[in-house]
């Protein structure tokens, strides 16, 4: 069963600082003081929903400046954090993004949430890459993800689009597309796929 944590009595906005003050506790047992974990930004305004045992809160995808927006065939980066208070480990293993990219770059292509572990994907450099957009995206719209995880199953996520602006300026955009990557390769100019025949030594007279 899902269940959202916005349907508490409890305001919104203290329901996400109370989150990003308790996550680095949980996660310095697990690495020390030093971890990467740690560096949590500024709380914010993104999705915040469970699914068993797991809590992915703070969710959002970085937009483009003001004034201008993510064109299709160009990377957006996504952030959130992942909590898992079960008894038992999870894995996410997928994250499909329908009609907005073709594909969605996970870090080593798993993420793994031990129990009573987090694991904070929240900057400043985007570690989760929704690679070649389809479509046009604008700051303050609204993108819808799928999560797949390994045991808890497959979550249906809308996620806003924050516009790189205030605190959000301070993370850093995706990734540029390679081009390889965005474009087949063409045969050298030239040269044709067609076969000849090897010509014959000329007959003596």
């Amino acid at each position: 069963m899902i269940r959202s944590c916005r349907a508490g009595t409890m305001p919104r906005r203290i329901v996400i600082a109370v989150a990003a003050a308790l996550v680095p506790l949980i996660a310095g047992c697990e690495a020390g003081t030093n971890a990467p974990s740690l560096q949590w930004h500024q709380p914010t305004d993104g999705t915040t929903t469970t699914i068993g045992g797991l809590t992915i809160s703070n969710a959002f995808v970085l937009g483009a400046p003001l004034g201008s927006e993510l064109r299709p065939g160009e990377n957006a980066g996504l952030f959130f954090a992942l909590t898992n208070t079960g008894t038992s480990g999870d894995r996410l293993i997928g994250i499909s993004a329908p009609g907005l990219a073709r594909s969605v770059l996970l870090p080593g292509g798993r993420v793994v949430v031990n129990s009573q572990h987090s694991v904070l994907l929240t900057g400043p450099r985007p570690q989760v890459i929704l690679e070649h957009l389809l479509r046009t995206v604008t700051g303050g719209s609204v993108v819808t993800l799928v999560l797949s995880f390994r045991s808890a199953g497959q979550l249906t996520l809308r996620v806003p689009v924050m516009p790189m602006a205030q605190y959000y300026a301070t993370l850093s955009p995706a990734p540029t597309p390679t081009a390889s990557a965005a474009k087949p390769t063409a045969a050298p100019a030239g040269k044709h796929h067609h076969k000849h025949a090897s010509p014959s030594p000329s007959a003596s007279p």
